[in-house]
Order: C-alpha cells, then sequence, then structure tokens
C-alpha cells in the first residue's frame, strides 16, 4: 500500500455548497442595499477567483462608481464578507445538506485502513465547522489529522500552501497523498505541491481545465451510483475507493498516467 493519505478540499468537494454560498452573497447584497446579484454564470467565472473576499475585491474594483465612496476598502469587503458567511452558515442549517456521494463512505474507509485524512480549504474555519457538524455529526479535529483553513494559510490556492501546510501537519510526502479537488485553482494548488489529484466536477467546475489530474469524475461514486469520468479519462470501476487511490499514487510513482486516454495516432 503506497497510499498513506488522503487531503480533501471542501466547499464542492465534500458536499456541494456553491451554491449555498452563490445565495449567501446576494443576501448580503440585498442587506447592504447594494446593486450587485451574482448569477449562476457569475459565480462560475468567480470561482475562478479563491476566497470569498478575494472576490469581492475584485468586484469593487470593477465597480469604480461603489468604490469611489468607500474610505475604507478593505474594511468595507471584510464586513460585507463576515455579513456574507453569517447568510452561508444560515442557510446551510437550514439546506440540511448531504454530502456529495462516495464522501462518507471514503472517509469512513480510510479511517479503517488506518489511511490518514487532511482539509486544505479557502473556506473559514467556522463555515468548515458548520458544515461537518451539520453533515458528518462530529467536529472537524475527530475526523481530520490536519486542517488548512483560509483563516491559516495567507495565500489562496491556486498557492500550494495549503496543502504544503496539510502535509506538513500531518508529517506525511506528497507522494503518498492524493488531493481530492472540484477546482481549476484547487488542482493547480495541489499539483504545485506535488500532490496526485482526482477530481470531482459539478455544474459550477464542470468546464474547467483540469490539466495534470490523474482521473475527473461526477462524483466518487456509491455502488449503485457508479461516477461518470470525464472525457479524455476511463476507468472501469465503479467507485473511488482506497485501492483506486492507491494505484493512482503508484502509477504516478512509476510515470504513468493508467486512467488517461492518449489520442490516437493515425497510422500511414
Amino acid at each position: 500500500m503506497q497510499l498513506k493519505g488522503i487531503i480533501f478540499d471542501v466547499d464542492g468537494t465534500i458536499a456541494d455548497t456553491e451554491e449555498i454560498h452563490r445565495q449567501a452573497f446576494n443576501r448580503a447584497f440585498e442587506e447592504y442595499r447594494l446593486d450587485w446579484r451574482w448569477s449562476v454564470a457569475d459565480y462560475e467565472r468567480l470561482l475562478l477567483i479563491s476566497g470569498g473576499r478575494e472576490r469581492l475585491r475584485a468586484c469593487l474594483k470593477q465597480d469604480q462608481a461603489l468604490a469611489g465612496k468607500i474610505s475604507d476598502p478593505a474594511d468595507f469587503v471584510k464586513t460585507l464578507h463576515l455579513k456574507k458567511s453569517a447568510h452561508y452558515r444560515a442557510l446551510l442549517v437550514a439546506a440540511d445538506i448531504d454530502l456529495r456521494p462516495g464522501i462518507l463512505r471514503l472517509i469512513r474507509e480510510a479511517t479503517a485502513r488506518n489511511i490518514l485524512l487532511g482539509i486544505a480549504t479557502s473556506s473559514s474555519r467556522a463555515n468548515l465547522e458548520t458544515l461537518i457538524n451539520n453533515t458528518l455529526g462530529a467536529a472537524p479535529e475527530d475526523l481530520f489529522g490536519m486542517i488548512a483553513t483560509g483563516d491559516t494559510v495567507a495565500d489562496k490556492k491556486p498557492s500550494p500552501l495549503a496543502y504544503q501546510c496539510a502535509l506538513a501537519g500531518l508529517g506525511l510526502a506528497a507522494a503518498g497523498c492524493v488531493a481530492i479537488e472540484d477546482t481549476y485553482n484547487g488542482n493547480q494548488a495541489a499539483l504545485g505541491a506535488g500532490l496526485s489529484c482526482l477530481i470531482t466536477t459539478h455544474r459550477y467546475t464542470q468546464n474547467n481545465d483540469f490539466s495534470g489530474a490523474a482521473l475527473v469524475v461526477n462524483h466518487l461514486g456509491e455502488p449503485d451510483q457508479p461516477f461518470t469520468a470525464a472525457n479524455g479519462y476511463r476507468c472501469a470501476r465503479r467507485c473511488v475507493d482506497i485501492d483506486l487511490l492507491d494505484e493512482i499514487i503508484t502509477c504516478n510513482q512509476r510515470g504513468v498516467s493508467p486512467f488517461i486516454e492518449l489520442p490516437e495516432i493515425a497510422s500511414g
């Protein structure tokens, strides 16, 4: 067994929370009477920017009329983001959200087989705790040996820093771990830290560029709900399990990519 650890992203990976985040941003905008409203298309584009405060700063920079009226942009963004986060946690609890397919199964299997678990997220610790408490009925530290959040890591993805911190906290080398992600920036962060990366897409990220990922699927799968591999990938398995992740690690160490479909070379 080459696999020693699994490091999870959170939003969009452990649970399909991105739509709740979008709604929370819009509620905060309404509360502050801002002439902003992020559509699904807007939010898909904004997810290419990691971090809620960073997205707000980008939008404020574009809204010159509003920016000219604000004396302290940093305080404005901080206050607005705190309000958004409060709306998010309230919406999350009310939604009674479920984990994405295969997440609970994989966590249980990893725990049973002594595979270490970590978190690398741009989300806040408070948001993480609300999500884990409401989906897994536990405190995050009871399940994950190392948790790197946006509160503790200054550089957001695609910086590899969150993954580097998670690896250091777990005491593991990148060569023995797999990251599970859902975004372009997350994939880049994991690869930058030297990790193999498995991607689970959703409606906000299904069109992202995931070059370099070991495998791209629509979710981790269940025995009665098999995953579907994205175009350019093939995999005969029905579920992402410890054995599949171990195969990814082993093949990566050998420099081969068993799940990536190579283009056919025309003869003659």
